[in-house]
């Protein structure tokens, strides 16, 4: 590697070759954190505004205490870490299918990792998020007996661009009622993120299962293009008794 880029960490997964990368960017002037899979970029430390926005969201959408809430997918630890930061979070556990990640954050290779790791409301779980609505190609993940307040996912690039085609089960009709109905309390909330602009045709289907649904448009600098970036983040409320 170059005086600019190191290799923390490499690990060839079934789901290809793992990699977490440290760089310093020059325009930005910083230390910049990435985990590629092969070619494809997962995670990015350089642009984490809709990352924490998604957490942010879901968690506006809850009034009380103790809230039981489920992250799905670890990456870098944004998402996650947003999550703690509310005191009205009594639990969170993330799941996340590659093993390696959850070492990376554990060996304090990530920054985020040590504030994860020391906090007693989280758990770290390994399994695979997709195969809680009977879909995936891995194991389940042991989440506990009890349902929760919020389930706050980041795994794919958007319902209609996936990293594996076994995640597709979660974007239909039954999919996302296996959702509602086996991990959320009711008026949970299911959160989303994803990279592609809103689609209406997804934000129509979680208005079919869940009690409201919208797509929230979040944008922030992005320097590299001199111009706004944006992702979207799906909210979804689950019906009151």
């Amino acid at each position: 590697m170059g005086l600019h880029f190191q290799e923390l960490g490499w690990r060839a997964t079934p789901m290809g070759e793992l990699s977490l990368r440290r760089r310093h960017d020059p325009l930005f002037r910083k230390e910049v954190y990435e985990i590629k899979l092969d070619d494809d970029f997962l995670m990015s430390s350089l642009f984490t505004a809709a990352e924490v926005e998604l957490a942010w969201l879901a968690l506006a959408e809850l009034t009380g205490t103790d809230l039981r809430v489920a992250v799905g997918g670890l990456g870098l630890g944004y998402t996650a870490q947003a999550v703690l930061e509310s005191p009205a979070v009594g639990s969170l556990v993330v799941v996340e299918a590659l093993a390696e990640v959850i070492d990376w954050h554990r060996e304090k290779l990530i920054p985020v990792g040590a504030e994860l790791v020391a906090d007693p409301r989280c758990g770290l779980v390994h399994g695979d998020f997709f195969a809680t609505v009977d879909a995936g190609s891995g194991p389940a993940p042991l989440m506990g007996p009890d349902r929760f307040h919020a389930v706050v996912v980041d795994i794919d690039h958007s319902p209609r661009h996936l990293l594996h085609p076994s995640h597709a089960g979660l974007y239909t009709r039954e999919g996302l009622r296996r959702l509602s109905e086996r991990l959320l309390l009711p008026g949970g909330v299911f959160a989303l993120w994803s990279n592609d602009a809103p689609d209406e045709e997804f934000t129509a289907l979680l208005g079919e299962v869940f009690a409201s649904a919208r797509a929230e448009v979040v944008s922030f600098p992005n320097p590299l293009q001199e111009d706004d970036a944006s992702n979207t983040v799906y909210v979804a409320v689950s019906p009151r008794p």
